[in-house]
């Protein structure tokens, strides 16, 4: 590439001025939601205590959710949404007080739409160890301290334990479906292994049956990231004043995850060897432009999420594994038989496609046999949050199955 590439050669999504503008001030000490801030569109349910895989006891319990939809009088129309790992419970509505983002799968929820709001009533728990309501490392204690560092570990299957126990909190003893894509896949997976019976149907979006090692290698160095960070205390942040949390360590963990998210041959499309601004960074003190684009999404993201509770779901996703104690992933996913959508992506390059036809190969109910659905994409893992029309399609598949 000419090293004079003019501005108007440039990627359009460059970052903008107006975006560094509203990055500037002191990011708060979590981006997490806390007691006193905004509702927005969140419902509370309150599920008791727990007793974690790991023996811990985690008391007063309490689920985030929001509802999108009616249930009928039959209540036999909820559909159960599981969000990925920086997802919450805002499916869908604008930002605003209490949400700092849009709703994540608004092309995807509502009338007319492929969960159908007009049909379905479809509900979407913030996960347990979350930070956008429900119980996780910034909630109180039960000596009115932020659990902080000493939140305890959680599992995957943790979590669907509380997630079963909060469908049980809000009178729903069957789902028409359970849907989760990314992590939200894995909790999907075990929803079916743990609570047989209570769905009719399950889409695994771009999900593994189980984490490799190389996945949690991936992940070990987001999490060093985090507690490498000076500013992280052990995890004991919360009573530092706004700016002074552990924002630098977050901010780089969000970079390596999104480098992970999106597909080589997409980041070199959209940005190739460009730069930011007239300023060469070959010595010049400018920046390449993909520099600036991993460098604003990670500061932006510290401020709509908490350190620990990445942590705490980075690690419950390393736990991951189908086959633990059910006689290995085979003889586990065989147990499965229901119409199961398996949605893959080939230019993933996080949870790869062949975890994915692994699940369809030993799932009885596959809607195509031994192989995953494919969803052909440049945009990598990020496709089940972009590709709306065909995402949309195959779910509409399963539902009418």
């Amino acid at each position: 590439m000419d090293w004079q590439t003019p501005e108007d050669s440039f990627p359009t999504d460059f970052i903008t001025d107006a975006q560094l503008r509203a990055l500037m001030g002191r990011p708060p000490i979590s981006g997490g939601w806390r007691d006193g801030d905004p509702v927005g569109q969140r419902k509370f349910a309150a599920i008791g205590s727990l007793t974690t895989e790991a023996g811990a006891e985690l008391p007063n319990i309490r689920i985030a959710y929001e509802t999108f939809g009616e249930l009928n009088e039959a209540r036999d129309n909820a559909i159960l949404v599981f969000h990925a790992l920086t997802g919450d419970s805002h499916l869908v509505g604008p930002a605003g007080p209490g949400h700092p983002t849009d709703g994540w799968w608004a092309e995807i929820v509502g009338p007319g739409r492929p969960l159908d709001t007009e049909k379905y009533c479809i509900i979407a728990p913030n996960v347990l160890g979350g930070c956008q309501g429900s119980t996780g490392p910034g909630s109180l204690d039960p000596d009115n301290r932020e659990w902080g560092g000493r939140f305890p570990y959680l599992t995957i299957r943790d979590q669907v334990a509380a997630a079963a126990r909060f469908a049980d909190a809000i009178g729903i003893d069957h789902f028409h479906s359970v849907i989760g894509g990314s992590m939200g896949g894995m909790h999907a997976l075990e929803w079916a292994l743990m609570q047989p019976g209570r769905t009719g149907r399950l889409a695994v979006i771009a999900a593994p049956p189980v984490t490799t090692a190389d996945q949690i290698g991936l992940n070990l160095v987001q999490l060093e990231a985090i507690r490498s960070d000076p500013a992280y205390h052990g995890g004991d942040y919360y009573e530092a004043p706004d700016g002074v949390g552990p924002h630098h360590g977050l901010a780089t963990a969000r970079r390596l995850a999104l480098l992970n998210y999106r597909s080589n041959t997409e980041l070199d499309e959209r940005f190739g060897r460009a730069w930011q601004s007239a300023v060469s960074p070959l010595g010049g003190g400018g920046r390449f432009a993909v520099e600036s684009y991993l460098d604003f999404h990670g500061n932006k993201f510290t401020r709509r999420f908490d350190a620990n509770s990445y942590l705490t779901l980075v690690q419950a996703m390393n736990s991951h594994d189908v086959g633990r104690g059910r006689g290995g992933v085979r003889a586990a996913l065989s147990t499965i038989d229901l119409p199961v959508l398996i949605l893959g992506i080939p230019s993933d390059r996080l949870f790869t496609l062949e975890g994915q036809d692994e699940i369809a190969r030993h799932t009885p109910g596959s809607l195509d046999g031994g192989q995953a659905t494919r969803i052909d994409s440049p945009f990598g893992h990020d496709a089940f949050l972009i590709e709306f029309e065909r995402v949309g399609a195959e779910l509409t598949r399963l539902l009418n199955t």
